[in-house]
């Protein structure tokens, strides 16, 4: 090779190194396998998406994301989390769909001095006094998801409600959110397996319990069952259902069709949400990915542009906790939900929904959105943290 292009080869590849060395890592644990994989696989491709419209970049920053299946394992979380803090220098953390994984994983990730953002798992325990000033939520606190779903319970006209969620610290949030906001009587609560696969023994109660409304929280795979079996027992026509979003996303309406029509469900955000923000997103899915939208994608993308929001502001550095934390706080992005601010204990301040399984012109089954159940809203536990 001439010199002269043995400098310009050099120089390419000095410059390709400049730019990785540039990037920033981003950590991302994710379920990306199992009956609940498909939920870690939307928050990625999601947090991707908005990488892929910033040419790779977040906030003009470069990133490099390194993403691993937590497998729904606490202890594998925790054990990538510290591997990925140790080994790998990384101080920004992302991508946990479940409370368990959370709860095992987040605090060490704060208490080392790095930021993690939630796109989706907020257990109550982290939002009140242990709220850490490293840790953000993008997706909402547990409870309001279900807080939602006992307003609109509640506005439906529902006197005697039969409640049933997996017994673990989402499910038991679950249940607490339902309750707080639910109005009538609640005449049988049970608590499932986070892996249960026959319904049968559950549904016998339920029927025996004769409710006016059933509310369920089961996410992922463990809905797609459990509605299958609700439409098998005969009980879509006897006892109607109120649902939040992970209880009846795309994938889930894609999956059990027409048993879902009818389905009162609520959510912080839908695809027929009407700004150019989440039009832009809507369509940028679409054209990239050939498969339901959900808000755990939503969510993975509203994670990345409030990670990018913070870069362009700190001029993509990191060094500067404190700095990176202030810019975080101002969510200075534009959101696919609308209004957006983080509250007092770095969880959203936003609207709530009711919607509706309705049949589209083309027959498909569809999430219509008819109504808002809260605005401004907060969690209660917002309150008891000291930030």
């Amino acid at each position: 090779m001439k010199p002269i292009l043995l400098s310009i080869a050099l120089a390419s590849l000095l410059g390709t190194a400049a730019v990785a060395a540039d990037a920033v890592k981003i950590g991302m644990i994710t379920t990306l396998t199992g009956p609940a994989g498909y939920l870690g696989q939307d928050i990625r491709d999601g947090f991707k998406l908005a990488m892929d419209m910033d040419g790779g970049k977040l906030g003009g920053t470069p990133i490099e994301l390194v993403v691993e299946d937590d497998g729904l394992k606490p202890g594998q979380g925790k054990q990538i989390a510290e591997r990925m803090l140790g080994e790998e220098g990384i101080k920004l953390f992302t991508g946990i769909v479940f409370s368990n994984v959370a709860g095992a994983t987040v605090p060490d990730i704060v208490d080392n001095d790095a930021i993690y953002v939630s796109p989706n798992a907020a257990p109550s325990n982290l939002a009140g006094k242990e709220c850490n000033e490293n840790y953000f939520v993008v997706s909402w606190q547990n409870d309001s998801l279900h807080e939602s779903a006992g307003q609109n319970a509640t506005n439906l006209g529902y006197k005697k409600a039969f409640l049933l969620a997996p017994n673990y610290q989402a499910g038991k949030d679950a249940l607490t959110g339902f309750k707080r906001y639910f109005k009538g009587e609640i005449v049988g609560e049970i608590y499932t397996k986070l892996d249960q696969t026959d319904f049968a023994a559950e549904l016998a109660q339920v029927r025996a319990a004769k409710p006016d409304v059933v509310f369920q929280f089961h996410p992922g795979g463990l809905g797609i069952t459990f509605l299958r079996q609700y439409e098998q027992a005969g009980l879509t026509k006897e006892i109607p259902m109120v649902v939040a979003e992970p209880s009846m996303d795309g994938v889930i309406l894609q999956s059990v069709g027409k048993a879902a029509l009818g389905l009162n469900v609520s959510s912080h955000w839908n695809h027929d949400f009407d700004n150019p923000a989440n039009k832009a997103f809507v369509e940028a899915w679409e054209k990239a990915y050939n498969r339901p939208l959900t808000s755990y994608a939503e969510q993975g993308y509203e994670a990345a542009l409030a990670y990018g929001a913070a870069l362009k502001a700190t001029g993509g550095s990191i060094e500067d906790l404190a700095a990176f934390r202030d810019a975080m706080r101002k969510a200075d992005f534009q959101s696919t939900r609308g209004k957006f601010a983080f509250g007092k204990n770095q969880h959203p301040i936003q609207n709530w929904y009711a919607l509706k399984v309705v049949e589209g012109a083309d027959g498909k089954m569809d999430l219509k959105t008819v109504g808002e159940l809260f605005k401004d809203h907060t969690d209660p536990y917002a309150a008891d943290c000291k930030l």
